[in-house]
């Protein structure tokens, strides 16, 4: 009996991983032709770092002539070397997870593709999501790789702080993979919202700009009141940049790190059964629309 349950274990083993490789197989070159698109178009390529590097350097001018008009060395809980940290990685993470997909669930509905995708032998929201996931990948490399290595030596040369340990680089990393599938599926969801407004350019717009403050990324989240602080913590949002770029900065224990990779983990289940629930009832209006 001992032998024969260790065959079947290894049997299912062979079997998931068998249908892994399939999901991959059928998912991964979404991706992948996302990676070399971008790469192809060089202009788009040059204009895409010019606008990340003029976008980071605005933000880091900003907070520089803020702290100069400071009496004090900190501000909301930054020292004006950890305040230089958090501009750059702030940035830098929140352009590289927040993969927007909305803008192209919208475009589906209004030419008519989504109704295509029903009779595919693909799932709409996993094509979607590795879309999204060639383009954080691509990110991530170009220039995500090369600012966060140019930070780390700027830390040692210029900030007299310490390199980043391991352990907090795989927290960090951790930290973002969780972001970026809080945003992707967030933003799937929202996107939802095109069955009912079928144009949802205006919204896409106005989410951006709210998003921008409740992520973090204009300013740390503990320069608000205490009160929205709380609230902002209670919300996903603030799981997409601020709480990777704390991790990175060293701002929490290692039970505070846990705590908050537990909580991005939860957020990432929620709003995956939420995207679940809506695309049930979005396709039921479909099927109506299309009788």
């Amino acid at each position: 009996m001992k032998v024969n349950f260790q065959i079947l274990i290894g049997m299912r083993a062979k079997a998931r991983g068998i249908v892994m490789r399939k999901f991959f197989k059928i998912y991964w070159p979404f991706a992948l032709n996302y990676i070399k698109s971008n790469f192809v178009y060089k202009g788009r390529f040059y204009l895409f770092i010019l606008r990340k590097f003029l976008g980071m350097f605005i933000y880091y001018y900003l907070w520089m002539a803020i702290y100069a008009s400071s009496a004090s060395d900190q501000l909301g809980g930054f020292t004006r070397s950890e305040m230089i940290l958090y501009v750059f990685m702030s940035y830098t993470i929140s352009d590289m997870v927040m993969v927007g997909i909305s803008s192209e669930i919208g475009s589906d509905v209004i030419d008519g593709n989504v109704a295509m995708s029903l009779i595919k032998p693909i799932n709409y929201r996993m094509r979607l999501v590795f879309q999204a996931l060639g383009v954080m990948l691509y990110r991530a490399v170009v220039p995500s790789l090369f600012i966060w290595i140019g930070l780390e030596i700027y830390k040692a040369a210029y900030l007299g702080m310490a390199v980043s340990n391991p352990l907090t680089i795989v927290a960090t990393l951790c930290s973002i993979v969780f972001s970026f599938f809080i945003f992707i599926f967030f933003d799937y969801c929202f996107g939802m919202l095109a069955f009912v407004t079928t144009y949802i350019f205006g919204m896409n717009i106005i989410k951006n700009a709210v998003l921008n403050f409740l992520t973090g990324k204009l300013m740390p989240i503990s320069f608000f009141p205490e009160i929205l602080q709380k609230v902002f913590a209670f919300l996903p949002f603030s799981a997409i940049t601020y709480v990777p770029v704390m991790i990175y900065l060293g701002k929490y224990s290692g039970l505070q790190v846990l705590f908050q990779l537990g909580k991005q983990v939860l957020w990432v289940g929620i709003l995956y059964l939420l995207g679940s629930f809506l695309w049930k009832k979005v396709e039921k209006r479909i099927v109506i629309l299309g009788g």
